[in-house]
Formats: C-alpha cells, sequence, structure tokens
C-alpha cells in the first residue's frame, strides 16, 4: 500500500539537485568524455546551517576571512540572500622557488523559508568567521469567517 506522504523542504531540494547532477552528467559524458563533475564543494562556496524554532529561523553561514564591510545581505518576506567577496593570499618561499596564490571572488546563497518572516526584526551578527542571522516568524491572523446570506 503507498502513502500520500509530505516531503521535507531539504529531501525535496536535494532530490531535485540529485536529478539536475545527473541530466547534466548524462549529457556531458555524451560530448566531453574526459571531464565530469565534482562532488566536492569550492573553498570559495558557502555552506550554511538553518535551524527552525518555534518563533523564529536561525541561519549560520560559515565565511572565514570575510570581513563585515564585504557582506549584503538581502532580506525578503520569505528568503535571505547572502552575498560575500572574499580575498585569500597564500605564499610559499621553499628553495630555490617562490610561489604565491591569491583567490579571491564573489558568492552568494539564498536561503528560502516556508512561513513568512517579520524582515523588521530581522539581526545579523558576524563573529569568529561564522555568520548568524535570526529571522523572526511573521504571524498572519486568520481571516474570520463571514456568513453570505443567499437572496
Amino acid at each position: 500500500m503507498r502513502f500520500l506522504v509530505k516531503k521535507a523542504p531539504d529531501n525535496f531540494i536535494k532530490s531535485v539537485n540529485d536529478e539536475i547532477n545527473s541530466i547534466l552528467s548524462r549529457h556531458f559524458d555524451n560530448y566531453y568524455p574526459d571531464y565530469g563533475f565534482e562532488e566536492e564543494i569550492d573553498k570559495m562556496s558557502m555552506p550554511v546551517e538553518i535551524t527552525e524554532k518555534e518563533k523564529d529561523y536561525e541561519v549560520r553561514a560559515e565565511l572565514p576571512g570575510v570581513k563585515k564591510e564585504d557582506l549584503d545581505i538581502d532580506i525578503e518576506k520569505n528568503s535571505i540572500t547572502i552575498n560575500a567577496k572574499k580575498e585569500e593570499e597564500s605564499k610559499e618561499d621553499v628553495k630555490g622557488y617562490k610561489k604565491s596564490e591569491f583567490r579571491y571572488g564573489e558568492f552568494s546563497r539564498t536561503v528560502y523559508f516556508p512561513q513568512e518572516i517579520d524582515i523588521d526584526k530581522a539581526e545579523a551578527k558576524l563573529e569568529h568567521g561564522v555568520l548568524k542571522i535570526y529571522a523572526p516568524k511573521r504571524y498572519i491572523e486568520k481571516e474570520s469567517v463571514k456568513k453570505l446570506a443567499v437572496k
């Protein structure tokens, strides 16, 4: 017997992402057999952790080396977009040769919520390379039911 079960948003997003990766891999394999997609997250990405509590959502984003002035956060009624810029420098001096690497770029991440959030009361804080965003849920009063008289 089969039952209709509501899927969790993270499972849905993961299944869609897996399906897209599968389609792209099959298509690319036909035209470019020597290349493929990497499963590993790029060093310039932004891992996030989202926690839903009774009255709010908490979003934590790992942003090592990113300064406050290099962050831009856009908040809408049911989503938050985090834009960041990062510059990273690495120098190596070994016998006979020198090596210097620079990594810089801009990246963003959008987080969607199943319920509207109160954009006026949301707060963000950056400490020790971790961005914490508190987004209170917005409660909308249910509309009262009105009886309509039949004429």
